[in-house]
């Protein structure tokens, strides 16, 4: 009996259709990578002349390079390049063009306009050589759950997602489009987590979760780029914050606070957050009580930056570029003192306000602000992943970890600069970028 025969009969016996038959009998694609360098982010070290066995989404082996590849793998060679696990980004926003100096933008533009904004970014994040990416917020309610799950089930080109689906913030703060006139209503998926109380911020915990996100981000101070806001002022008490964080327990997840005064970050770490986002105006209380909690800290130390050139380039409000310049140095001081310390610290860019090719930018501030190449290269990887707790499928190459899989020219440890110029990205054994 000819193979297409018995798929055929197999499948009327199941009640499958015959061309799905076809594709459950199709072995998976087997790649075997060629590295002439390879980062092994659990033991800190590199490997010299390895080979990487991809069958299906998911890395089968890593053997010495001299070992012979399987019968019919498509061979890749990167022996000219530092091989290492696809990046992560732990503090992401992929909906929405770039910060402007108009805070009401986003209702100006349709939700067709905001997803296909994403989709754009998605596209850029992924073929910078991040694969993973934790969103951290977006204005209009949920966009980015939709635009998670058309990358998973491929629609989309991009990383794969967690995301917060909305911010949970109080009314006029660091969440908040500010700016209209006190007459003007601002639609209710713009203001989707807005909450007062205790009792507010659990309801409003519930419906985000409900809707379709995967975690909680919660405004626990002022921030830089909202108008009219402090960003050294709490905003949430920490009865309130442990409202948020006891609701999504329950859901099995997890909050994380954006939160640049140092009051706020004390109040976040005490009521139970898993990370502090930006801590730009930490104390050292606040290190040693984010220390003994193992709260983890993601702090984009490089895009004061480029606040500071572009806003001026594109004329911001002086309250924006006041508040960049009062915190970007504070920021870096704060980061070295909780790296020195032992603070948990994961790889996290804010990109968004600046685009998203540029999401390695931040890998040679790290190092400049005290950690070594390692180190800087373990937090956008093994680190951020532990922090996503999806240390178990991605973060380092491993057989049965995904496929997630970059090439950087030479030998990228020697300048983190180098990151900016991935060369081969693989996602979950699909090539999206190769030299």
């Amino acid at each position: 009996m000819c193979l297409a025969r018995l798929r055929l009969l197999l499948a009327c016996a199941v009640g499958v259709p015959a061309h799905a038959a076809a594709q459950v009998a199709s072995p998976p694609q087997v790649t075997a990578i060629r590295a002439g360098r390879l980062v092994d982010v659990q033991r800190g070290e590199v490997r010299r002349d390895q080979l990487i066995v991809v069958r299906g989404d998911r890395i089968e082996a890593i053997q010495p390079g001299a070992t012979r590849p399987p019968v019919g793998a498509r061979v890749v060679d990167l022996s000219r390049y530092t091989v290492l696990p696809g990046l992560i980004d732990c503090h992401a926003h992929l909906i929405g063009d770039l910060t402007d100096t108009d805070a009401l933008l986003p209702l100006q533009r349709s939700g067709a306009q905001e997803a296909f904004s994403g989709v754009r970014n998605a596209r850029s994040t992924l073929l910078a050589g991040f694969t993973t990416v934790r969103d951290v917020g977006t204005y209009r309610a949920l966009v980015d759950a939709a635009l998670r799950d058309a990358i998973a089930d491929g629609t989309v080109i991009g990383p794969r997602m967690a995301v917060a689906g909305a911010y949970v913030t109080v009314t006029s703060g660091g969440g908040e489009l500010i700016g209209a006139a006190q007459d003007v209503t601002i639609p209710f998926e713009y203001r989707f987590g807005v909450a007062n109380t205790a009792d507010e911020v659990r309801e409003r915990v519930r419906a985000i979760l409900n809707g379709g996100a995967d975690f909680i981000k919660l405004i626990a101070t002022g921030a830089v780029l909202t108008q009219g806001t402090l960003p050294g002022a709490s905003e949430y008490t920490e009865e309130q914050i442990r409202a948020a964080v006891e609701q999504a327990a329950e859901y099995g997840t997890y909050v994380t606070a954006h939160a640049h005064g140092a009051e706020g970050i004390k109040r976040a770490v005490r009521a139970g957050v898993r990370s502090i986002e930006h801590g730009s105006l930490i104390d050292d209380e606040a290190i040693a009580l984010m220390k003994e909690k193992g709260t983890w800290l993601v702090a984009d130390i490089y895009n004061g930056d480029y606040i500071a050139t572009a806003g001026r380039e594109h004329g911001w409000p002086e309250e924006i570029m006041r508040k960049n310049d009062e915190t970007t140095e504070t920021q870096r001081a704060g980061f070295r003192k909780a790296l020195a310390a032992g603070v948990k610290i994961a790889y996290g860019t804010d990109s968004g306000v600046y685009p998203h090719r540029f999401a390695a930018r931040q890998l040679p501030y790290m190092v400049r602000h005290g950690m070594t190449p390692m180190q800087a290269i373990r937090s956008a990887t093994l680190s951020a992943a532990e922090l996503m707790g999806w240390e178990d499928r991605v973060g380092s190459l491993a057989a049965g970890k995904l496929a997630d899989i970059i090439a950087v020219p030479g030998d990228a440890l020697g300048d983190l600069k180098n990151f900016e110029n991935v060369a081969f990205v693989m996602k979950g054994g699909v090539v999206h970028k190769a030299p």
